[in-house]
């Protein structure tokens, strides 16, 4: 990640409101990446449509269409993002970049061709009844997501923010145009189609930037699947934190009393839905404080400190080194919860308004302002887990991202005992136990930074 941190602190060494802009807004557009962009644009593609895509119950199997493109596309590469972040910054760290291109090929090739030969079994079987266009749609739609999640795994470790920013305006604003245009000639599938020619166009952008910053005389190489390569913990973590987030969804997807059927095999949850995903828009200010705080005060110290103690440094400069770096821990992680914290604030003041300014019924909001409270608690967990990922404790991520999934999917199970006024409340009592424990641990750990690094040298 040490592209991002360069250009960041750069930006805020001009020492200017301007710098300072441009540096917050690059961070949360980088760290909140195709996920919350997306929402952004299928909810507005959603709302231009109304009145042009007839009946309106073809607007919500696009939207539903694309949540679960969104959702196993992530599972499903959970399993080798944070693995080949890993297999990156070692050959990086070995100085052997020229292994880098090569395997980014051969990863890009086994997820792009995992989607294909085992979406098109499923969509043939369980989308009776659909076209062939749609059909066709999303497994193509699958496998560029997928491709998409693989190729953003290098957009924290470049340096050309600009051409960053501008691969997303312009892979978003295709995919609205097209959406718009082809929704006149094919109605839903036409909304889909905008959506993966308009992804495709981003995962273009994507790979065209990975092209510019690193080259290799081997076309493709599959390193990353040797022995040892691939760490299992960074494939559990993965995992079990896409599926975590998503368990709650999942359960109120198919429980009979919250779900409906909308297409296909895919249900949705009118009442859970539209709640739970504005909420996420809320975590683009906390993320971006995340990304600047780790990526900028955070690792300039972490660097040092191992810098000294590689080096040989005196015990006074090494323990001046650890405190900094505690500090600035949490220094980041209290303003990213201030940071949710204000914006919570403004939700509970402004939610009402934005309910009636959207169209949608004021019934949902103690839903939203719960849902709001659990995407903020998220962005804190993220913190730690990315502080924990920089101190290699693995062990205890796959341990945090477990009880994640579990409580999750325990305490969402129990709201739906409880009824209705309980809804949501799973979700945020998840992320808050789990922010809780992962304090403590990480603590623990820094407490005994110097013992355990000295003790594995």
């Amino acid at each position: 990640m040490a592209g991002i941190g360069f250009a960041l602190r750069k930006l805020l060494n001009k020492q200017s409101y301007t710098g300072l802009l441009q540096a917050y807004a690059y961070a949360g557009i980088i760290s909140s990446g195709p996920w919350v962009l997306s929402i952004v644009g299928i909810m507005l593609i959603g709302l231009l449509s109304i009145g042009v895509v007839v009946p309106h119950a073809l607007i919500a199997q696009f939207q539903v269409t694309v949540t679960y493109l969104f959702m196993v596309s992530l599972v499903v590469t959970g399993l080798v993002q944070l693995s080949f972040t890993r297999f990156v910054a070692d050959r990086i760290f070995a100085k052997d970049e020229a292994a880098i291109l090569p395997n980014f090929n051969g990863l890009m090739l086994v997820a792009i061709g995992t989607c294909l030969v085992l979406g098109w079994p499923v969509v043939l079987l369980a989308f009776n009844g659909q076209t062939a266009l749609y059909k066709s749609l999303f497994v193509m739609g699958l496998a560029i997501m997928a491709a998409i999640w693989v190729a953003t795994v290098f957009l924290t470790g470049l340096k050309h923010y600009r051409a960053i920013l501008l691969i997303f305006l312009l892979g978003y604003g295709a995919t609205m145009v097209l959406a718009l245009f082809f929704r006149r000639y094919l109605g839903m599938e036409g909304l889909l189609l905008g959506f993966v020619i308009g992804h495709f166009l981003l995962l273009a952008g994507m790979v065209w930037l990975v092209y510019r910053n690193y080259h290799s005389n081997r076309f493709i190489a599959f390193d990353i699947w040797e022995k040892g390569a691939m760490y299992h913990s960074l494939m559990a973590t993965g995992f079990m934190f896409n599926l975590g987030v998503w368990i709650d969804k999942l359960i109120f997807w198919y429980y009979p009393g919250t779900g409906q059927h909308v297409i296909g095999p895919l249900n949705a949850s009118v009442i859970y839905d539209f709640p739970i995903f504005l909420s996420y828009l809320t975590v683009i200010p906390g993320m971006a404080v995340f990304l600047v705080r780790i990526e900028t005060d955070f690792v300039e110290y972490y660097t040092k400190f191992y810098d000294a103690v590689r080096e040989g440094a005196t015990l006074e400069y090494i323990e001046r080194m650890r405190n900094h770096m505690v500090y600035y821990v949490q220094r980041g992680l209290f303003d990213i919860a201030k940071i949710q914290a204000i914006t919570v604030l403004v939700v509970f003041v402004l939610g009402e308004a934005l309910l009636r300014w959207l169209g949608i019924s004021t019934l949902y909001l103690p839903l939203l302002y719960i849902d709001v409270v659990g995407a903020g608690l998220q962005v804190v967990m993220l913190g730690i887990l990315n502080v924990m990922f920089y101190l290699d404790l693995r062990r205890s991520v796959v341990g945090l991202t477990a009880m994640l999934l579990l409580t999750n999917a325990a305490f969402s199970a129990a709201s739906i005992y409880l009824g209705a006024a309980w809804f949501g409340y799973g979700f945020a009592l998840a992320m808050l136990v789990t922010v809780l424990v992962g304090i403590w641990i990480l603590n623990r750990r820094l407490e005994a930074l110097e013992f355990e690094t000295f003790m594995l040298q």
